[in-house]
């Protein structure tokens, strides 16, 4: 047997509030994957300076290019879960209203 939805529920709403769920989720992939795209700049970065460079300290500087990669990959993870925790949150959330009227 089919349930059926409260009459007061407004299913175009649940509708809408999961395609925009849905687009939050993509977003924040796609924020991921540009978190992990900047931090593979900054370690190529620190590869390519020990063949462009002949200077005293280019040694920190390969490291200082490989540490903010690594922060940077580890910042973008951490913000990742965080937003992915508020999403799992906000989808408990959907249809749990009256509909209005109109």
């Amino acid at each position: 047997m089919q349930q059926l939805l409260p009459p007061t529920v407004n299913k175009d709403l649940i509708l809408r509030e999961n395609l925009a769920i849905e687009r939050t989720v993509m977003a924040n992939d796609r924020t991921l994957l540009s978190f992990i795209r900047t931090a593979l700049y900054f370690f190529v970065a620190g590869l390519s300076l020990a063949e462009l460079l002949t200077l005293d300290y280019e040694l920190w500087l390969e490291l200082l290019c490989f540490v903010a990669g690594g922060a940077i990959l580890i910042i973008g993870i951490a913000k990742y879960i965080q937003q992915l925790g508020k999403i799992r949150e906000s989808r408990r959330m959907v249809g749990n209203y009256v509909g209005g009227q109109g």
